[in-house]
């Protein structure tokens, strides 16, 4: 039987057409010929996951997403289809972690496998996760730097105002004043420092000889220490001896001859007695100036003329 042009040409149309979709399906991640099983994950957002991005596991390439579409049941929620290839074990309490695969900000799946023993079947949901992006990371990171530098600039900006306002002319002109005379304050310390130099050098024989006259007293004070606890323990029994002493008695005894001697010259003041009557009667000190001159008259007589009161007889 002779098989018709027609025939063979549709033959070959479909096997190149199954050729051309294992081909594009390859390209795309899904190999018809392996074992394989699609997982679910329900996301808030996905940061610009897109299919045919890739699925990993431990850093491995192990399908790629297939689908993704809102919930029809609630829009707020994300759908992700994963389509993974081969019979690698997935725990049923695994997370599919959105991630940034490269600096400029290319979105990947990647599994974390849990610690359940049960495993995930095909058509199950795993647990979603999703990493902020490099840029929400910066600006997460930037953002509390930007709030400070803000309150930095707004600081400084104030503090040079105030400063502007304060450092006025004359404020300028009186701080340039202030600092010529601490300049000249330094000048006169340095000055009085090298004349302060100057007069030790020059004094430095004197100081030292003063110092040596001291070590000298500090010793003569120790080879002294005895005698100078002697001298102290004589001043003590000194004090003792005052202590016991009848001092208050003897001022007594003391006032009382002073009043009782008052009392005498009182006296003697008022011409009473004859010490008295001697001070004040004129009359009775010129009779005792008369018998005195004429008593020391005869006195002189009898030096002069011996023989005339005195006779001596020789038998």
């Amino acid at each position: 039987m002779k098989i018709r042009k027609e025939f063979k040409i549709g033959i070959v149309f479909v096997i190149a057409t199954a050729i051309l979709i294992w081909g594009l399906m390859y390209l795309k991640g899904i190999e018809l010929l392996k074992p394989s099983r699609t997982f679910y994950a329900v996301y808030d957002h996905v940061n610009g996951l897109v299919v045919a991005n890739p699925v990993s596991i431990k850093g491995l390439q192990v399908g790629q997403v297939k689908k993704v579409y809102f919930d029809t049941r609630n829009p707020s929620k994300i759908i992700v289809e994963l389509y993974i290839l081969g019979d690698y074990p997935i725990p049923q309490n695994s997370y599919a972690r959105i991630f940034s695969s490269s600096l400029l900000g290319s979105r990947e799946i990647e599994i974390i496998p849990g610690d359940s023993r049960i495993l995930a079947k095909d058509k199950d949901t795993l647990f979603a996760q999703t990493e902020a992006t490099l840029g929400e990371e910066v600006n997460r990171q930037i953002l509390p730097l930007k709030r400070k530098a803000e309150n930095l600039i707004s600081s400084i900006d104030t503090v040079a105002t105030i400063i502007q306002q304060v450092l006025n002319k004359n404020t300028r002109d009186n701080l340039v004043l202030a600092i010529e005379h601490v300049k000249q304050t330094l000048e006169n310390i340095a000055h009085a420092t090298h004349n302060l130099d100057t007069l030790i050098e020059s004094r430095k024989t004197n100081l030292s000889d003063i110092i040596l006259n001291v070590e000298s007293i500090s010793a003569n004070l120790k080879h002294n220490n005895d005698k100078i606890t002697n001298i102290l323990n004589n001043f003590s029994d000194i004090s003792d001896s005052l202590a016991k002493a009848r001092i208050p008695y003897t001022i007594a005894q003391v006032n009382k001859a002073v009043g009782d001697l008052d009392s005498v010259l009182l006296k003697i003041n008022r011409g009473e007695g004859t010490v008295g009557q001697l001070l004040n009667n004129e009359q009775l000190y010129k009779e005792v100036e008369k018998a005195a001159r004429d008593l020391n008259l005869l006195l002189e007589d009898i030096k002069a003329n011996p023989k005339k009161y005195v006779k001596v007889s020789v038998f």
